[in-house]
């Protein structure tokens, strides 16, 4: 079968699953998550098996250290993964809720009613657990699936996936609800993108130029997962103490993440207290500093230090590198983020509640945080449980897109022989 063809038949196959999804039980679909937990569990050795097909293969493809990362699966991964599902699957059910009713003059009932998306198609980079986050999500959402993961993972995906089919399954739901595409040929990214007959929202999780792609080729609705280019900006006012603490761990503690630190703010007044302990800190982790000329002094000796370029301001370094700025006013580091940020993640250290508000209102992130880490910016840190991605667009959906997320509402209307004048 030629690439068109499989796509089409994977299409008409998730459609399928869609219809049946939309009337399935709560019951049915919690039974297929609890299923899909013990399967993660049960076959840890051999989902750790695949995985390392898939890491062997990429490291002598020479893939680099971010990509790595995001590819290795661990124990304490498959656990996560297993406790997500039982965590989506205690989760009230959205779908059905009436969101509103009103009766019209007439004597209409007007309503709102949740409903799912459809068929969902996820294309997304090295990250195996992406096919459970997304799976389980759709799953709760009523929503079929269809996942495109990249070639590094190959092995890893289509072992998760032969779980899914296995969970759906057992609680009598179409195997196609959850489809990984057994190809790894390029083309079939752009294939799914003409699949609007069948595919409702496509949603690139990725590096820049997958997103550039899907973007362009889409024939249906794209929620984009962009680039992380996340910032702190450290207020004259802000805490000392908690500033280290929350900037080491924004830019430290993985540093691969999309919702990891890479420019950091600081106000002129307190540059010359907080920036050597910043590069003493950080430093000692291993971070390399990107600086403007009034912070480069202030970090040297601290930590490897460079003089920043034009480019470093918008960089997503996925690594233990990052730019810093020493910027005169609270507006001058807004203006900064408005330039070079990315949709995605910006906080402000600070102890004055109007400068706090001030930035909540002017920033435009899909998380904008007071005083805490960028690293919340997660599907299941917020709350949650998982996420699908976090969308850096304001349609449908701005952040991390639980289940809820990946609904919609549709009027129901309820008559008793009304016609209109």
């Amino acid at each position: 079968m030629d690439l068109r063809a499989y796509l089409e038949e994977v299409g008409q196959r998730g459609k399928a699953a869609a219809r049946i999804l939309a009337n399935a039980t709560p019951e049915q679909k919690n039974r297929a998550l609890t299923s899909l937990s013990q399967n993660l569990l049960a076959e840890e050795a051999a989902i750790l098996e695949a995985n390392r097909r898939d890491l062997d293969a990429a490291a002598g493809r020479g893939l680099d250290e971010a990509r790595l990362a995001r590819l290795t699966l661990t124990p304490a991964g498959i656990r996560e993964m297993a406790d997500a599902c039982l965590f989506i699957a205690a989760l009230p059910d959205p779908i059905g809720a009436m969101e509103s009713q009103w009766q019209q003059p007439n004597g209409l009932l007007v309503g709102r009613l949740r409903v799912p998306l459809g068929v969902i198609a996820m294309i997304f980079e090295a990250r195996p657990n992406v096919v459970i986050d997304s799976a389980i999500l759709c799953l709760k959402a009523g929503n079929a699936v269809i996942m495109r993961g990249g070639s590094e993972a190959i092995a890893s995906n289509l072992k998760l996936a032969s779980l899914l089919h296995q969970s759906l399954a057992a609680a009598g739901l179409p195997e196609y609800a959850a489809q990984v595409l057994e190809t790894t040929d390029r083309a079939a990214i752009t294939g799914m993108c003409k699949l609007a007959e069948y595919i409702d929202v496509i949603i690139p999780r990725g590096g820049e130029g997958l997103i550039r792609l899907v973007s362009a080729e889409a024939t249906m609705p794209v929620l984009k997962h962009d680039k992380g280019v996340c910032h702190i900006f450290v207020d004259e006012s802000a805490d000392q103490e908690s500033s280290l603490r929350i900037i080491h761990n924004s830019k430290v503690q993985r540093p691969a993440a999309c919702n990891a630190l890479e420019g950091l703010l600081v106000h002129k007044n307190v540059a010359g207290q907080i920036l050597p302990l910043v590069g003493e800190s950080l430093g000692k982790a291993g971070v390399k500093f990107h600086a403007c000329p009034r912070a480069l002094p202030l970090l040297q000796g601290h930590a490897e230090t460079v003089a920043a370029t034009p480019d470093d301001w918008g960089r997503e370094y996925l690594a233990l590198e990052m730019s810093v700025r020493v910027v005169d006013s609270l507006n001058e580091a807004v203006n900064h983020i408005a330039t070079y940020g990315s949709n995605h993640s910006e906080v402000i250290l600070t102890n004055n509640h109007a400068h706090a508000m001030s930035f909540l209102r002017q920033v435009d992130a899909s998380m904008v945080a007071v005083n805490a880490s960028t690293r919340f910016n997660d599907g299941g840190q917020l709350g949650l449980g998982a996420e699908i991605g976090i969308s850096t667009c304001k349609l449908h959906s701005y952040g991390p897109m639980g289940v809820k997320e990946l609904t919609t509402t549709k009027f129901a209307v309820f008559g008793q022989g009304q016609i209109r004048n």
